[in-house]
Parts: C-alpha cells; sequence; structure tokens
C-alpha cells in the first residue's frame, strides 16, 4: 500500500536513487525504445540505454558504500571515465571472474519491459503511459500506481514480475522529462510532486490551449510557443477450482525451504501414473527466469497431454527442468501394478529436459541423495560445453572443445554402460575405474559416472567412447565466466516508435534479428589481453544436430559491452521445429572458442500476441484481454484453447481461424476476477494455437501474467489543477467484438550478513535476490 502523505520512500533510498537518475542521465529530447531505434537513428539514446546505465550507476554507489567483507573497498577514481560495464563491476566488488548473467539478464528484463511499453498494443498509443495528449495528471496516477505494483509483486515473490512493472513504470518516469516541456521551462531539477501520491500537479496546459505548432518529423526544435504552462506532446494515435496438486510454496529463507521439504511424506504407494506436469508447470510460474528447477518422482505423468505447454513455459521462462527418477523404466517388478506399464510412459519428461537444456536421470534410492548432489552442484554458474555428435553413437567417439577461459570440466555419464574412456589431446586416456587417474577423478552410483577433471586443463580437442545398451546420456560442463544472452526480436521499422519487436522465439517464414549479449569480457584475469573474437553463430537440429546454417555476426557499439547482432533469413526459420544456438570464435590470442546457449530454441509456425490492461486487476471485475494470431509461411488451420491459473472464468470469442500466409486475425477474452480472488497475487492466462491437419506440428504457445490487487485509497487521486478532466487509473482499449482476417502485411501491426541489506534493496529487482 502506498502511503497517504509521503512519497514513496517504503521503496528504499536506492531505488529512489536509481529513480533520480533516470533524470539526471535524460537529455531533453525524445528517446527511442531500444538498441535496436539505432538502426534508424545512429547516436540517439534509447530508453534501454538510460535504464541500463542508472541501474550500473546505482550499483556503483552502493557498492562504495558497502565495502565487500574481506576485500578492499572500490575506489571512484577506478572507474571514471570508463564504460561502466556490469562484469566490471561484479569482478571489482565479487573478485575476478564473478559472474554477472544472472544480474545482466534480470536488468535486460526490466530495459526490454521499459522498451516493451512502445510496442505492446494495450501501452504503445495509450497517452496515459507515456505522459501524452496532455494527460499529465493521470499519466502521473499511472507511474505511481505502476511503481506500487512493483513492490507488490515482489511481495509476492514474483521478481520477474515486479522487474516488468518496474521496467514500465521508469519509461513512463523517461516520458515525463522527454514528451512534456518540464525541461524547456527552465527546471533543472526533478519534478517535486511526480512521485506524491496526494499531491496535484500544477500549472497544467489544458487540451484546447496554443502550446506548440505542427510537426511531422523525428524531431521538433523550435516549435514550442513561448508557453509558460506545463505541456505535453502528442504522439500516435465465482469460487474457484480446487487444486488436485499445490499449493505451491515460495521461500528465500533456507531454513523454511528445509522445514517445508521435511514435512513432505510419501502416501501409499503404487499409484501410477501422478499429475507430474501439472506441479511442474506451477512451479514454472512461480520461478525466476534462468532457474534450474529438480523434479523427484517414481511415476510416470498423468497429465501428459500438458507436455507441450510446460515446454514452451520452459523456454518462455528460460528455465532449465531435470527430472532424477527413481526407478528403471525398464523394469517394474517388485511394486504391485493395477495395469501393464507403457515402456513409453516417461517420454514427456525426455520431452520437456530435451526442450529445457536439462536432463532425465534414473537412478535408485540408494543414490538418489548422492546424484541430486553431484547434479545440484553441476549447474550452478556452469556452461555445457557442445558435443559432437552430440548424442552417443555406437563406435564413433564423442569430441569437445576445451580453451584457455575453461576451469573445473566434469564429464558426466548416466545409462546401462559397460566401458567408457577420455582421451585428452595429448592421446592420455582415462576408463570408468573409480578413484584418481591421470585425467582425474572417476566416482561411480550405481549407472552415473562423473568424472572431474584435474586442473589446468589442456586446451584442444577432448574425446569420449561409450559403449552400452540402449542410449546413454554425456554432459560436459565446464566453468567459465565468458557465456552468453540471446534475444529475438522484429524490426520495426515504420511507425512511431522504430526499433525491436520482441520475441520469445522465432516465427517460421517471419524476417528475425538475433540479438546475443557475451557476458563475463570483464572477468579476465589479466584485463589488459585482448578481448575475445566472436564472428558467427551457428544453428543445429535437436536433437541429432544436423547443421541448418551459419550466420554472421556484427557488433553493436563499443566491443567491450559484448553486444551482437545477427539477422536470420526467412528460409533458415522456414520450418517448426527446436534448434540449438552455437557462438564461434576466438579469444585474444587466437584460439578457438565455442560455447552453446544453455536450451534449445523453438521455431513456432504462428505468431501469439495477448495482451491485457496496463494495470492491476482488481477482485470482481470483468478484464479485457487481446489476442492476435498471423502466420507467415503458409496456410494455417488452427483451434484455440484457453486456460488459466489460478481458474477464474475465461471466455473467448475466437476458438478456430483459418489463415492464408501473410494473414492475421484478432479475438477477444474476457477474464472475471472473483470477489474472493486473493489480493496481491499473479494470474496466467495461457493461449494455445493447434494445427487441426498437421498433428506432427507442435502447438503454439503465449502466456500473459496479470496482478489481481485489492483498491486502496491512494488508487484515487485528487484531479490536477486546471483540469476538469477525470482522473484515470486505469484503462482499457477499445475491442471489436467480431474476428477479423485481414490479408497482406502481416508485419506490419507487430506490436545473515547485515552489509547486504542496503545493496539488495534495489539489486532485489536486478536478480541478485535470486543467487
Amino acid at each position: 500500500m502506498l502511503p497517504t502523505d509521503e512519497p514513496l520512500s517504503h521503496l528504499g533510498p536506492s531505488l529512489l536513487l536509481l529513480l533520480q537518475l533516470q533524470l539526471l542521465l535524460a537529455p531533453a529530447s525524445a528517446f527511442f525504445p531500444n538498441i535496436w531505434s539505432l538502426l534508424a537513428a545512429p547516436g540517439s539514446i534509447t530508453h534501454q540505454d538510460l535504464t541500463e546505465e542508472a541501474a550500473l550507476n546505482v550499483t556503483l554507489q552502493l557498492f562504495l558504500e558497502q565495502p565487500p567483507p574481506g576485500r578492499p573497498p572500490l575506489r571512484l577514481e577506478d572507474f571514471l571515465g570508463r564504460t561502466l560495464l556490469a562484469d566490471n563491476l561484479f569482478a571489482a566488488y565479487f573478485g575476478p571472474g564473478s559472474p554477472s548473467r544472472r544480474f545482466r539478464a534480470a536488468l535486460g528484463e526490466v530495459s526490454r519491459a521499459n522498451a516493451a511499453q512502445d510496442f505492446l498494443p494495450t501501452s504503445r498509443n495509450d497517452p496515459d503511459l507515456h505522459f501524452d495528449a496532455e494527460r499529465l495528471g493521470q499519466g502521473r496516477a499511472r507511474l505511481v500506481g505502476a511503481l506500487g505494483e512493483t513492490v507488490v509483486a515482489a511481495r509476492a515473490l514474483d521478481h520477474s514480475l515486479a522487474r516488468q512493472r518496474l521496467g514500465a513504470a521508469l519509461h513512463a518516469l523517461q516520458d515525463f522529462y522527454s514528451h512534456s516541456n518540464w525541461v524547456e521551462l527552465g527546471e533543472q531539477q526533478p519534478h517535486p510532486h511526480l512521485l506524491w501520491p496526494r499531491q496535484g500537479l500544477r500549472n497544467l496546459a489544458q487540451v484546447d490551449d496554443p502550446t506548440c505548432s505542427d510537426c511531422d518529423e523525428w524531431s521538433c526544435p523550435g516549435n514550442l510557443l513561448g508557453f509558460t504552462l506545463l505541456t505535453s506532446g502528442y504522439f500516435g494515435t465465482h469460487p474457484s477450482k480446487p487444486p488436485g496438486f499445490g499449493p505451491v510454496f515460495t521461500t528465500s529463507d533456507p531454513d523454511s525451504f528445509w522445514q517445508q521439504l521435511n514435512e513432505i511424506h510419501a502416501l501409499g504407494g503404487g499409484d501410477e501414473p501422478e499429475m507430474c506436469l501439472s506441479a511442474l508447470e506451477l512451479a514454472l510460474q512461480h520461478t525466476p527466469p534462468l532457474s534450474d528447477i529438480f523434479v523427484f518422482t517414481d511415476a510416470s505423468p498423468k497429465d501428459a497431454f500438458l507436455t507441450n505447454r510446460v515446454e514452451s513455459l520452459t523456454q518462455e521462462r528460460r528455465c532449465r527442468v531435470t527430472f532424477l527418477l527413481t526407478e528403471d523404466p525398464s523394469r517394474v517388478q517388485g511394486r504391485p501394478r493395477r495395469e501393464v506399464l507403457s515402456p513409453l510412459r516417461f517420454e514427456p519428461y525426455e520431452a520437456v529436459a530435451l526442450a529445457s537444456g536439462g536432463e532425465v536421470i534414473f537412478t535408485k534410492d540408494q543414490y538418489i541423495q548422492d546424484v541430486a548432489a553431484i547434479v545440484g552442484d553441476s549447474v550452478a554458474d556452469l556452461v555445457t560445453l557442445p558435443l559432437e555428435p552430440p548424442v552417443v553413437v555406437p563406435e564413433r567417439p564423442l569430441v569437445f572443445s576445451v580453451d584457455g577461459l575453461l576451469q573445473r570440466v566434469t564429464v558426466r555419464i548416466h545409462g546401462e554402460v559397460s566401458s567408457f574412456w577420455i582421451r585428452n589431446p595429448a592421446g592420455v586416456s582415462q576408463g570408468q575405474e573409480e578413484g584418481e587417474g591421470p585425467l582425474g577423478h572417476t566416482r561411480r552410483f550405481g549407472q552415473f559416472w562423473m568424472v572431474r577433471m584435474n586442473d589446468p586443463l589442456q586446451t584442444g580437442t577432448w574425446e569420449i567412447q561409450v559403449t552400452a545398451k540402449g542410449t546413454p546420456r554425456v554432459r560436459v560442463q565446464a566453468q567459465t565466466s565468458l557465456d552468453f544472452l540471446f534475444h529475438f526480436g522484429i524490426p520495426m521499422e515504420d511507425g512511431p516508435h522504430p526499433g525491436l519487436y520482441p520475441l520469445t522465439q522465432p516465427v517460421a517464414g517471419l524476417q528475425t534479428q538475433l540479438l546475443v549479449e557475451v557476458t563475463g569480457l570483464g572477468s579476465r584475469g589479466n584485463p589488459g589481453d585482448p578481448l575475445p573474437h566472436f564472428s558467427h553463430v551457428v544453428l543445429r537440429g535437436v536433437p541429432h544436430g544436423a547443421e541448418l546454417g551459419r550466420v554472421p555476426l556484427e557488433p553493436m557499439g563499443p566491443r567491450e559491452r559484448g553486444l551482437l547482432a545477427a539477422s536470420l533469413p526467412p528460409t533458415l526459420l522456414s520450418t517448426a521445429g527446436p534448434f540449438s544456438l552455437e557462438l564461434i570464435g576466438q579469444d585474444g590470442v587466437g584460439q578457438g572458442l565455442h560455447r552453446v546457449a544453455p536450451q534449445p530454441c523453438a521455431v513456432v509456425p504462428v505468431l501469439l500476441e495477448l495482451s491485457g490492461p496496463p494495470g492491476f486487476l482488481a477482485p470482481g471485475t470483468e478484464a479485457p484481454l487481446s489476442l492476435r494470431i498471423a502466420s507467415f509461411s503458409g496456410p494455417q488451420d488452427l483451434d484455440l484453447r484457453t486456460s488459466v491459473n489460478p481458474s477464474f472464468a475465461l471466455t473467448s470469442n475466437l476458438s478456430r481461424v483459418r489463415l492464408e500466409q501473410n494473414e492475421s486475425a484478432w479475438g477477444c477474452l474476457w477474464l472475471k476476477v472473483p470477489d474472493t480472488a486473493t489480493s496481491d497475487s499473479v494470474v496466467m492466462v495461457t493461449v494455445t494455437a493447434m494445427d487441426r491437419e498437421a498433428s506432427t506440428v507442435p502447438p503454439t504457445h503465449t502466456f500473459l501474467r496479470l496482478l489481481v490487487r485489492g483498491p486502496t485509497p491512494q488508487d484515487q487521486l485528487p484531479a490536477p489543477v486546471h483540469s476538469t478532466d477525470p482522473v484515470l487509473t486505469t484503462t482499457s482499449p477499445a475491442f471489436h467484438l467480431s474476428t477479423l482476417v485481414t490479408p497482406g502485411r502481416a508485419g506490419g501491426g507487430l506490436v545473515g550478513n547485515p552489509w547486504w541489506g542496503t545493496v539488495g534493496a534495489v539489486l532485489l529487482l536486478l536478480g541478485l535476490a535470486s543467487w
């Protein structure tokens, strides 16, 4: 809840400092959405630039105020005159090699949510969200509301949603100073009442006041008419279903976690199957992005129909799922069964693990703690090295490369293995015997082997040969600070906001841009060493590893920033299916570098866009949602299905659509929030599009998270002075109650340590809270 007679000081001084830096860094001109806008306006300052620069400055100030325990304090002069990078900050504060990947990913969530305000159909043309159309009072109300929702979402432990709402708030804050004439009025300090919930904005221009001359250009210098009032520009036009699984338990307290875990007991036994994927879906909805999820079970899924949806959700959240099964899939004796079990009953787990970059590990009860400990230790801050071929082929060795930036290489093998050996580039080999060998230390737990290689590692090409019954699993991992993040998007050159419209997955037949963020460039052992260089990405089909294509990378901005871009032609993404993304380059001395994304991507057959009201949902109300489906690769005959968690009433006017190539369809959904809905909770709406004719084409899913929040007195702000318009706290877009199918350009309308307390105040939303 927001206080009634004080500013948003409950957000903490660090977050307020972030808001202030947004103002100090902002020039007196309009901002483009994100880095892709530089294609249309080179040299511009973008919303993304402002957000990231402000967050890094706040992080530096906090690191200066709170020296790290056991390490010398940071000095401001070491950072003056240099480009401020997350890698450098983390290396200076936590020590060389400290990974910044999750921090940068979380910061990217905030900045991309900021930029998305210029693209989403429910926000891009809403003047209240951009301080346009002389609606500064209403815009202030929405800004304060977004900041309040940020806190509510954080208290609900949905930090991803909190970061999204923070990004939206920062976008509005930046737009106030770029879309209004506050700076042109000679003001050099932030507006004193902008973040005060109960202070009205004074001296506001009205809609019929002449304030500026017409302008059709990107920049309009000198078009203000000497106006002394604050003005803005004009831009663009009942009971819930009880759970058969859950409820979810979330905590950041390790003691509470273990207490809850120890209270879980098996009841009975012998029941097969179970609602495993439903529980996994619930966990994914409440798990921060870039997390590792472990599923412990001895039963196959009763809800296998959720397989595709859970696959898509793991990729949307970029979470890796590992299944540890305490039952051999080929043997079921010793347990009473009421029916004959299919040997394929664990395939849904295999599919989810493959889509998420995880594993399915079969073991026995006596080994489960040891195997779980090994697997758990191996996921933290490690990269998976690509194997060639990616799966075991009889009488053919698996090959992987070791470069000079890798440490703590481990090889894990599990399955019905009779023998294996590992060979380094010098020809030295080690077999499956347990204990210390010439290359490393081998441990075995039933059908699970782990070999931890000795450092320092010899660089070059290594080989693994496995002889086994069935298909054994092999995974090679290593510790390194050099890794990468990636994002997909569609360049938007027309319309009022040129830039990149973000995509979770590429769409078949659609020209797509790939943005790569290399992390760890500032964490090298010797900062004076030459920077690594990455030349291209390789796309490989999953699971067999056939090369689909190679795409060159172009640097975006300074090399030390690690931003690279590539254009993925429609021919490369012509058919739906999964693929892996590999980053190829060289280190500073010319040795090869090879990194692979932790999970595969998938080309989806159609584009689904689901959007809702920009504000929160109130109990006892009905919220309209907007759905768009577009096809770029050929005719599509689709069935549409919807679901919502919790089980609120959800209706739709669109259940089936047929699209030709480059056609789009629009539909409306209505979500009814019951009076009994829990305040400060999160609702997830899912829409699934399934091909009626091609059963082999996987469904396409889109997910939308919405926040339920009870109304508070502070949500109703007094009307601003000099204005007769009512103050609105939420707006709903106008929807057509019919389905539209339009030919032509389908892409044209895309839319325990006390020292940590102060640091965590601002970095909570930037990912450190989930470490």
